[in-house]
């Protein structure tokens, strides 16, 4: 059975973004989730900046309802003021990842994505022009058939395993355990607390609960076919702190590792992968759901414009070379999170270099780049103008009729040619695009993102809110850079 363009794998914040982006490309989407309905759980707490951004960008911070914001970070434990990142370090506090997975589910569904819950991927395989996926669902077993397959099924990813996949990297030396309670008053430690014997953790939640974090060091991690009961969780949280939750009401218990992987490519044939499918780490930060979002925001757009035969396949080659160099840093960085927030006596040294090193704004900022996205630049072509491969900043504009910002133009998911200087031939340049670039003349506001333009009178901005060609200062002229993003005129 055919009836999709791609077929999603995994109904989680990745799933769902790749999902509703695919379907503002206009390709026809079957999400295939393993669960009956969604956990409720929340691994994922809050936005970083540029998920922030995003979510804005298509409209959604207002699903939110009012979000409590902090330009409070940290590093491996230690503090950083993200708002020295330019005014823009706000990032979501405490947004349960159960009620991103409902709002970003609601715009899916709104968008006419099919989601088929209770479906459990057990074979994939590849031939001809499309994939064939066997599952196991309520209605007994399945063969669905679709030209584009992406794996957003989590860490355990059924779909990298069955398609080949490569997938190096360390596996995990110590188990943590993470539970939501109720009924018990403890100290915030939102940054965690380095013990004699661990770390523990502990953040406020709404509606009264509160999220602890506990790494006992020396503590083997464990294969679990099921979560651990709370009283062990109880039991190391004492050990440590000398203080008895044994009273408190769990609302959910997990535990987690610090296995270190990502595959070597994010796309193999007609199957590729996005967020924890594609990448494990320590979850140091609040990373690991936001850079999954991000590969969909990537990947959705692309791959929409391929499925529906507007762009060539070579557009896909983008996604891993874009997304892997990310998926890298993200490694890179939680590792050296981890050893400064879980290491032993010999790692204090470190931390005190480190402790040294925040207080200058140049590495706090640095730092507080590298964990939010912000740091996050695309190689998109040669040339010198500054903004070129970055993503967009929120511009404020005044059009022909009324006033606008690149944030609300971005929000149909179309590409973006912005003319600041009244300029008709490089519009009528643009013309054989219209059905995929929409081409708005507007005079920039004034506001810190206007600074950063003088000078400049166009700007090409992908559906993703990344710059792909700016006047002056890109080496390829405007067709060719409208070839290569949005397919042939």
């Amino acid at each position: 059975m055919r009836n999709a363009d791609v077929l999603v794998v995994g109904a989680g914040p990745t799933g769902m973004t790749l999902a509703a982006e695919l379907r503002l490309a206009g390709a026809r989407v079957t999400v295939l989730e393993r669960l009956a309905r969604r956990s409720g759980e929340s691994r994922g707490l809050g936005f970083t900046t540029r998920t922030m951004e995003i979510l804005d960008q298509r409209g959604l911070l207002s699903r939110f309802g009012d979000i409590e914001t902090s330009t409070v970070g940290h590093f491996g434990g230690l503090p950083i003021d993200f708002s020295l990142l330019d005014g823009a370090g706000q990032a979501a506090k405490s947004v349960p990842q159960s009620e991103t997975e409902r709002r970003l589910e609601e715009w899916t569904v709104e968008l006419g994505a099919d989601i088929r819950r209770g479906d459990e991927v057990l074979a994939v395989r590849e031939g001809g022009a499309g994939v064939e996926v066997d599952l196991r669902g309520p209605d007994g077993p399945a063969t669905l058939t679709a030209p584009w397959l992406v794996g957003c099924d989590g860490g355990r990813s059924t779909v990298r395993g069955a398609a080949g996949f490569d997938f190096p990297g360390t596996a995990a030396t110590m188990e943590m355990f993470l539970a939501d309670v109720k009924g018990v008053e403890l100290a915030p430690r939102m940054t965690g607390q380095t013990l004699s014997g661990g770390m523990v953790m502990v953040g406020p939640l709404p509606g009264g609960v509160t999220r602890i974090v506990v790494c006992e060091r020396g503590t083997p991690p464990r294969r679990r076919e099921s979560p651990p009961e709370f009283a062990e969780v109880a039991a190391a949280w004492e050990r440590l702190t000398g203080e008895s939750i044994a009273h408190a009401e769990p609302v959910w218990v997990s535990c987690f590792g610090d296995a270190t992987r990502q595959v070597t490519t994010y796309r193999r044939g007609r199957v590729l992968l996005a967020g924890d499918a594609a990448h494990i780490h320590l979850p140091a930060g609040g990373q690991g759901m936001n850079t999954g979002i991000q590969d969909a925001m990537n990947l959705g757009w692309k791959l929409g414009a391929v499925a529906t035969g507007r762009a060539p396949e070579s557009l896909l080659d983008s996604y891993h070379e874009e997304r892997h160099p990310v998926g890298s840093r993200l490694l890179m960085n939680t590792r050296a999170q981890g050893l400064l927030l879980l290491g032993g006596p010999e790692v204090q040294p470190l931390r005190e270099v480190f402790g040294e090193l925040v207080r200058f704004d140049e590495v706090a900022r640095h730092l507080a780049a590298m964990v939010s996205g912000q740091e996050i630049r695309y190689d998109v072509g040669g040339g010198r103008h500054p903004l070129l491969g970055r993503r967009m900043p929120h511009l404020e504009l005044l059009g022909a009729e009324h006033k606008t910002s690149t944030t609300e133009l971005l929000r149909t998911g179309r590409g973006l040619l912005l003319d600041l200087a009244g300029n008709a031939r490089l519009r009528q340049r643009a013309v054989p695009w219209a059905a995929r670039v929409d081409t708005v003349v507007a005079e920039p506001q004034d506001g810190p993102a206007a600074q950063d333009l003088a000078g400049t009178t166009a700007l090409l901005i992908r559906p993703d809110g990344h710059v792909a060609w700016a006047a002056p200062g890109s080496h390829h002229d405007l067709p060719m850079a409208l070839e290569r993003w949005f397919g042939s005129s």
